[in-house]
């Protein structure tokens, strides 16, 4: 009988760690009753887990057994939360008075319900590993996030909070503000002519999306918002120092594949909090704070234009399908090859369809089916492709058509009409359990660490 990662067996017998462990406590309804039961249950699961070698150097029994266990612990994790989602979520929030960003509210989990998620020091020593040994701690904040966001109550309030400008971005834009430019490493920002710049600048890796860059994005898109000098938001690739691309621009090589088998890429800091934030931010705006927002204004709302040199993999392709103008260089191309990665390509399965039309939608995401920048599909993606010299004159025009307030306000309502905030919490609860199982499947893990084999291959010097 072979164990998958997500602890589900492959067989109907029952293996041993489940006797081990006794059956999955029920759960009476009452909050206090059900925490106690849970935290038993979990402790108890920790302890046969305490037992066990490191994940790497367990024979086949003990896999089964590790499996067993935490399959039995996530079953009850999650009638938990469906039980007690917006209970949970309230005790957090102090009654939804307390707004807490993803880790605050996820770590301020582990204290306040012990065994309902790791704690911070089992998440931090996870970290230190490489992906292929991990146990997969980042499931249980998965089965928690799906709680939260499919909750209409809860999971509006925690959308809401990661719509507000981060810490980082209200630290730094009254100096963005004086004097129009911010060098967040990984992304610059520069305001020109009304016009935000948002240039990403990951050279080491093609412009691919690692924890920085996610941070440095979120970030740069506030202040673009944050700033009544800027109009309009433009983003694009800076220029290569990597060999294979030097002195080109890249839009963005997607998930850095590299960092994802190294362990380090965050569930929590990267693959949630990207679409919960500056993703989200670039198609429904900055929401401003109570004490802010006044009966004409809820949020702050900016048309971006999306400049693409070179190629706009994974993550890169998805940020067009919230941009407003998409400008293309003609050597360009678009693909989302997520599937073939073994991941779920954020919201893009959300997206894209809406765009290209189901068919195409699914040639794109299942298939690995690559748009170029000439073909005849490309306009259901682009709305503009031009020759490399002259992106710069594209998108200065495409600024200058979009600066104006009627366009602010009829993009916000597109955005509305085409996907309503109850739409998308719905698939973000699906995608936080989905993506977070995904990280730590084997064909997953086999994949990343055969291309990190081959990029290393590559970098080694020849004798």
């Amino acid at each position: 009988m072979r164990a998958t990662r997500d602890g589900a067996a492959a067989s109907g017998r029952r293996p041993a760690g489940a006797l081990l462990l006794g059956e999955a406590p029920p759960l009476c309804g009452a909050l206090a009753e059900d925490a106690a039961a849970l935290a038993r249950h979990t402790e108890n699961g920790e302890r046969l887990l305490e037992r066990l070698p490191a994940p790497p150097d367990r024979d086949a029994e003990q896999r089964r057994l590790a499996a067993s266990v935490f399959a039995s612990c996530r079953q009850t994790r999650e009638q938990f939360m469906r039980r007690h989602a917006d209970e949970v979520y309230d005790v957090l929030t102090e009654g939804c008075v307390r707004r807490y960003r993803l880790s605050e509210l996820v770590f301020a989990a582990a204290t306040r319900f012990p065994g309902l998620v790791p704690t911070r020091v089992q998440v931090d020593a996870e970290g230190a590993l490489i992906q292929a040994d991990k146990e997969g701690r980042e499931i249980d904040q998965g089965i928690f996030f799906r709680g939260i966001l499919r909750s209409p109550a809860a999971g509006a309030h925690l959308a809401d909070t990661m719509l507000l400008a981060s810490p980082r971005a209200l630290a730094l834009i009254d100096g963005f503000r004086r004097d129009g430019r911010a060098d967040l490493g990984a992304v610059l920002v520069e305001r020109r002519n009304g016009a935000g710049h948002l240039t990403v600048r990951n050279y080491h890796c093609l412009n691919a999306e690692d924890n920085a860059l996610v941070e440095a994005m979120e970030t740069a898109v506030d202040l673009v918002l944050l700033d009544e000098g800027v109009r309009v938001g433009v983003v694009r690739g800076g220029v290569m120092t990597h060999p294979r691309y030097e002195g080109r621009r890249v839009f963005s090589a997607g998930i850095n594949l590299s960092d994802l088998r190294n362990g380090r890429i965050s569930f929590v800091e990267f693959l949630l909090r990207r679409e919960l934030t500056y993703v989200s931010k670039l198609l429904r705006g900055l929401l401003l704070p109570p004490g802010e927002a006044t009966f004409a204004a809820s949020s702050l709302h900016k048309p971006w234009v999306a400049a693409v040199d070179s190629f706009a993999i994974g993550g890169g392709m998805q940020l067009l399908l919230v941009c407003d103008r998409v400008i293309a260089a003609d050597d360009a191309f678009f693909s989302l090859p997520a599937a073939q990665e073994g991941i779920v390509p954020g919201a893009g399965n959300l997206r894209l369809g809406r765009l290209t039309g189901a068919r195409l939608a699914r040639r794109i995401i299942l298939s690995g089916k690559r748009i170029r920048a000439t073909d005849s599909e490309a306009d259901l993606v682009c709305d503009e492709v031009v020759p490399g010299h002259a992106m710069d004159a594209a998108v200065e025009s495409a600024v200058e058509e979009l600066d104006s307030p009627a366009v602010s306000a009829n993009r916000a309502m597109l955005a509305l009409a085409e996907e309503s905030p109850d739409q998308f919490r719905t698939y973000m609860a699906e995608f936080a359990f989905t993506q977070a199982c995904r990280l730590y499947g084997e064909d997953v893990i086999s994949k990343v660490d055969r291309a990190w084999s081959r990029s290393r291959a590559r970098e080694r010097p020849r004798a």
